[in-house]
């Protein structure tokens, strides 16, 4: 059967200015994901990315760990790359509700001196949010969150329809995209995408079997969720982040 694989990206700047950047921790992620598919003998039909620096970085250091190659010598030139992949822009849906987080430096600030700030900067996140996805003030972002969830779903769609017979598809993306994704397919209600957006773990996988349905097109099921079981095996709690 074939599958659809959504990698979440390795670990990414948070809080400098530049977040579309992989950390050094973000990469062994990435590269840690890599091994544990090659111990695996996993296939790789074709490779998707979003447009994103991370995206890219992401699948590179998996790939290139996963193929024992360096990261130059990959052969990338049969990836595809579509920006339908991409993450929302949280740094704006951010500083629609509170504008001084405009500036990486106020964030980094609020975390490092709020007490409990990781919580307090979650729930200050879960109100941007739901504030971006009340439809109540679209005119102020750039992308509306239902224009958002059609983005992901037809880029998805997009790739299920080339008639390769390619068997295991990877996508190297967001924690929201993803989110979008698995709300498509099965249906749960909105408030529930930040819920799950939060647990996504950086460089963990989701699995869609692909069925073929009577009108000969395929049909994404959800195998598993947030996999990241070759982080859990390393017995290292900072190697397992969300950001």
């Amino acid at each position: 059967m074939a599958a659809l694989y959504l990698v979440r990206h390795g670990q990414a700047s948070f809080g400098n200015q530049n977040y579309d950047q992989l950390s050094e921790l973000g990469e062994q992620q990435a590269r840690h994901l890599g091994r544990w598919w090659a111990a695996r003998d996993m296939q790789v039909s074709r490779v998707v990315t979003g447009a994103l620096k991370r995206h890219q970085q992401t699948a590179q250091a998996c790939l290139s760990e996963m193929l024992q190659q360096d990261v130059d010598a990959l052969d990338t030139s049969a990836w595809h790359c579509d920006a339908g992949f991409n993450e929302y822009n949280h740094h704006e849906v951010l500083a629609r509700h509170v504008p001084a987080f405009d500036d990486p430096a106020a964030v980094k600030h609020f975390l490092m001196n709020t007490p409990n700030g990781k919580q307090a900067f979650q729930d200050i996140f879960a109100q941007a949010i739901s504030r971006w996805m009340s439809g109540e003030h679209d005119a102020e972002y750039v992308e509306s969150w239902n224009e958002f969830r059609q983005r992901c779903v037809i880029a998805m769609h997009k790739q299920l329809a080339i008639a390769d017979d390619a068997k295991n598809i990877v996508v190297f993306t967001s924690g929201g995209t993803i989110s979008a994704l698995c709300q498509h397919v099965l249906g749960f209600p909105d408030p529930r995408f930040a819920e799950l957006n939060w647990s996504l773990v950086n460089s963990a996988v989701t699995r869609f079997h692909l069925q073929p349905t009577a009108e000969g097109m395929l049909r994404p099921a959800l195998a598993y969720l947030n996999n990241f079981s070759h982080l859990e095996i390393l017995n290292n709690p900072k190697a397992i982040t969300y950001v």
